[in-house]
């Protein structure tokens, strides 16, 4: 036990360091992420080890279980595959150009239509989507109209981290929870969509607090070049293919078809089709480009995860600390959740903590605690940039733009937002 407990604490330790440090490796055109390689090397280490039942880890990723975490990753992936696909042919770039040409003169209009975009293409992808594409954006209209972008990538990553809440889809840690305990597409929907409404409100009002003397400077006048869909085919083919699988993983209960399964086959004939067309069209851009921004990290960091999770379950540890909740009044214990999960996913990143949290969860059947987990892995990520790997990428984007916005700018909004926040989760709570 206490070698298991060493390797896995040591490994999260050396995360940190290297999302702190040197959050990317590069080999000559390669980037390589590196937050988990020390994950990776641990799990390799207690592999290894005598006291861990190697068989029943590979039994778990062959196994139809929902715990499988294979299927976590095919879902995640191949949403983002599609996601993607529609990115690169220039839908998003094209819907928000529209916004900001239309808006462009008053920043406060501009600031609630760009939030309301936001959240209604993160809801239908994922935040990891609409940070990579609106984060490079704002940069370019904030320059072109000499504004200051920090209160719109605050919003924008404060508006994705928070609507990722309403559909199970919009997070691996969602998925995760929502697989394991069998929380179907729809219901899910139907229990998130007001305590995600009753959320944004409290998180708009509070960045018009923090904001509002920005936001009442004037725009100055600026030529804006208005995106283009520079693929309407592609653009076309991969807008029905997300629509579709929204559609049917929403009847996934009732047309009794596993929710990985729907997602892998709309992402494998998108996949073909856009095969097809750079063999045809000669345009092998686009298949390129989509294959090369799926997020691939995650497959080693969760499948790391998911081992070192197993090795210490081994030793009943998340038993006792799941008795050690269950032991508190069971009106605040959705509140215990969704305040220990918030602040764990600075301690360990989301979705380390949501695979700790399933197994503390495990045999539960007050569904109120696993969305309390659930909202607690989505606005956790607010607080700090290490809370999600949206806020790792996040500061890296802007690190590059050459923005100065640091740990520390980071927090002291991170630390306002999630406080408003979790008040406005813990009053939702109660109309669960």
């Amino acid at each position: 036990m206490v070698y298991t407990l060493v390797i896995s604490i040591s490994a999260i330790i050396l995360m940190f360091l290297c999302i702190l440090k040197f959050p990317i490796l590069r080999i000559k055109n390669i980037t390589i992420d590196t937050f988990f390689m020390p994950l990776l090397f641990a799990a390799i280490l207690l592999l290894l080890l005598p006291g861990f039942d190697r068989n029943q880890f590979f039994q778990s990723l062959i196994s139809s279980s929902d715990i499988n975490p294979l299927k976590i990753l095919i879902l995640f992936i191949s949403i983002s595959f599609i996601s993607i696909a529609l990115d690169e042919a220039g839908f998003f770039r094209y819907i928000a150009s529209i916004f900001i040409e239309k808006y462009r003169k008053s920043q406060y209009m501009l600031f609630f239509v760009l939030y309301a975009l936001i959240s209604i293409i993160t809801v239908f992808t994922s935040n990891d989507i609409v940070i990579l594409t609106f984060t490079p954006f704002i940069l370019y209209f904030s320059k072109k109209g000499n504004i200051n972008p920090i209160p719109y990538l605050v919003m924008e990553f404060t508006a994705a981290n928070t609507w990722s809440m309403v559909l199970s889809i919009g997070n691996p840690t969602n998925i995760y929870l929502s697989t394991l305990f069998h929380l179907d597409f729809l219901g899910y929907f139907l229990k998130m969509i007001l305590p995600s409404i009753f959320t944004s409100i409290f998180s708009i009002s509070v960045l018009l607090l923090l904001f509002h003397k920005s936001l009442s400077k004037k725009i100055e006048v600026f030529d804006f070049e208005k995106a283009k869909i520079e693929n309407k085919l592609v653009c076309i083919l991969s807008l029905i293919h997300l629509v579709l699988t929204t559609i049917l993983l929403a009847i996934s209960n009732y047309i009794h078809f596993e929710m990985w399964i729907i997602c892998l086959s709309f992402a494998a004939s998108l996949l073909l089709f856009l095969f097809s067309y750079g063999l045809i069209a000669k345009k092998k851009r686009y298949i390129k480009s989509t294959l090369k921004r799926a997020p691939y990290s995650l497959i080693p960091f969760i499948l790391s995860m998911y081992t070192i999770i197993m090795a210490l379950n081994g030793y009943g540890i998340f038993n006792e600390i799941g008795n050690l909740f269950h032991n508190t009044k069971e009106s605040i214990e959705p509140l215990l959740y969704l305040y220990s999960s918030t602040l764990s996913c600075n301690i360990v990143n989301n979705i380390p903590m949501t695979m700790m949290y399933s197994s503390i969860l495990s045999g539960t059947s007050n569904m109120k605690l696993v969305y309390a987990t659930i909202m607690g892995s989505n606005i956790g990520a607010l607080l700090t940039p290490v809370g999600a790997l949206a806020g790792i990428m996040w500061m890296r984007i802007l690190k590059e733009n050459g923005i100065k916005y640091t740990f520390i700018d980071f927090m002291k909004n991170g630390f306002i937002i999630t406080f408003f926040l979790l008040i406005s989760c813990g009053i939702s709570l109660f109309i669960l």
